[in-house]
């Protein structure tokens, strides 16, 4: 079984043999995106310099006055509200797509079963409700007919994974591409409907952007050459 270091590389052997599409370095983008890209963009574009958090997060500081050239959203409903309060420069795109799965640690010591009535009495950590994954959770529990009663809300899925893999949490919700790289760590069990209501990512240049013409090849590559290495990654078409 491949470790997370060996799948890591594998991403960025994939990402050099694709070499295209980057920004000329005098005009490298500051790119802000959503927390479970934060393998997978690194080793797509080594010139942009990258801030990652939860969506909301990025959003937040946005309004605040931060400079940022390009925004990633892991939900619609960010990027849509970024667009209407005039914080980009055209309309956002949609890149990948990507669906939540349930993690236990590898040796699953609260027996979970699934995304089921084993989750009760659980530790089970999620996304806060204001996080695209944390709100995702939450409409796919109350189709199934689940409660969640977690332990611990995370503004970062990438929070939520670590509390699983190391043993501080009995289970967790989790994108499937953060679980497939810690698969020596955490066991992914499916989410019934997930496959059908995943997670959308849009990406759109920043209202005066200090490098726009960075900022737009760097949309433009993830739009477009940089496809084949997000579904290497894991991640979905966008639809």
């Amino acid at each position: 079984m491949a470790t997370i270091g060996q799948r890591v590389g594998a991403l960025v052997a994939v990402a050099a043999l694709a070499g295209c599409g980057q920004p000329a370095q005098g005009d490298a983008p500051v790119v802000f995106a959503a927390s479970s890209l934060s393998t997978v963009l690194p080793h797509l574009d080594d010139t942009a310099r990258f801030s990652f958090d939860g969506s909301t997060g990025l959003l937040d500081q946005l309004r605040s006055g931060a400079q940022a050239d390009v925004f990633v959203s892991a939900d619609h409903d960010t990027m849509l509200a970024a667009a209407e309060e005039g914080l980009l420069d055209g309309e956002p795109v949609m890149v990948a797509t990507n669906r939540l799965v349930l993690v236990v640690p590898a040796d699953n010591p609260a027996s979970v079963t699934g995304f089921d009535g084993s989750l009760a009495d659980t530790r089970l950590v999620v996304c806060a409700p204001e996080v695209p994954c944390g709100s995702g959770a939450r409409r796919l529990a109350e189709a199934a007919g689940v409660r969640l009663d977690p332990v611990s809300e995370e503004l970062k899925v990438t929070d939520v994974l670590g509390k699983v893999a190391s043993g501080e949490a009995d289970a967790g919700i989790v994108y499937a591409t953060d679980a497939a790289l810690a698969s020596d760590a955490v066991t992914a069990m499916e989410i019934p409907g997930a496959a059908a209501d995943p997670n959308t990512y849009w990406a759109g240049v920043v209202a005066q952007a200090p490098h726009p013409e960075g900022a737009e090849a760097f949309v433009a590559a993830l739009a477009g050459p940089w496809q084949a290495d997000l579904r290497a990654a894991g991640f979905g078409p966008p639809r």
